[in-house]
């Protein structure tokens, strides 16, 4: 009923414009883009996507790509205790997290305002001012601080419960940068993008999980409905994808 009545009040909201103090549920935030938010709400709350079960009551999750800070806010609403590292690249976009992080009263959020890549060197991002930064555009070019996954990964010293990556394009050279330790991880979430700029390598992504024993689901998000016939030329995905993994280890 909430998401319905938010879809009514914001979705003729022109996009890319900040809107302070929006409520849902029992959260207040800023948004930075109507149409970026009602798609979080859908997927994270009300959908829960990224909902999971674990026998620790303080989980440690990685959220990579953390944007205004939705997934966030749903882990700390299912683990009141959990231990977040939240990762974004946009380090505007970071502000907007921080602000959205006290109205609620939440300061135990470790916030890491760097690109997720597979080195320290920084990267060139591409803003757009929503949820769609990345590596892969040509607009609005910015140089960020980069941070390596993997160093997160192996200083962590209990085993990761979630890891979240919606990176926007740079998830195979991280998961491949990450791959031989990801047996400390108990469950993944990797929103997958195909450029049609760049090669499809889904494949590298699976053999990866497949090695190091995981178990995936995998969910089209695009909804092409006559995919021989709607090439996705005119897009700048032609496919993009929310893989689920769990560790059959654990």
């Amino acid at each position: 009923r909430q998401y319905l009545l938010l879809y009514i009040n914001l979705s003729s909201v022109k996009r890319f414009k900040t809107i302070k103090n929006i409520n849902f549920l029992n959260f207040t935030i800023d948004i930075i883009d109507s149409a970026s938010f009602l798609g979080q709400f859908k997927e994270i709350f009300l959908d829960r996507s990224y909902e999971f079960v674990s026998d620790n009551n303080a989980p440690v999750i990685f959220d990579c790509g953390a944007n205004i800070g939705m997934s966030s806010l749903f882990f700390k609403t299912i683990y009141p205790r959990s231990n977040i590292t939240a990762f974004e690249a946009d380090s505007s976009i970071t502000e907007i997290f921080k602000t959205n992080l006290k109205k609620n009263n939440i300061h135990d959020i470790k916030i890491i305002d760097a690109a997720v890549w597979i080195n320290d060197k920084g990267i060139q991002f591409s803003v757009d001012g929503a949820d769609g930064g990345s590596m892969q555009g040509t607009d609005n070019i910015k140089n960020v601080r980069s941070v390596r996954l993997l160093d997160f990964i192996d200083d962590c010293s209990k085993k990761i419960d979630l890891l979240k990556i919606d990176i926007e394009g740079a998830e195979v050279d991280v998961i491949q940068d990450c791959a031989k330790s990801l047996s400390k991880v108990k469950n993944i979430f990797i929103e997958y993008h195909s450029w049609n700029s760049s090669e499809q390598n889904l494949g590298e992504i699976l053999k990866i999980l497949e090695a190091q024993n995981f178990r995936y689901y995998i969910e089209d998000t695009c909804g092409r409905k006559k995919p021989f016939i709607d090439h996705a030329k005119n897009k700048n995905m032609d496919l993009q994808l929310n893989i689920f993994a769990r560790n059959l280890g654990e």
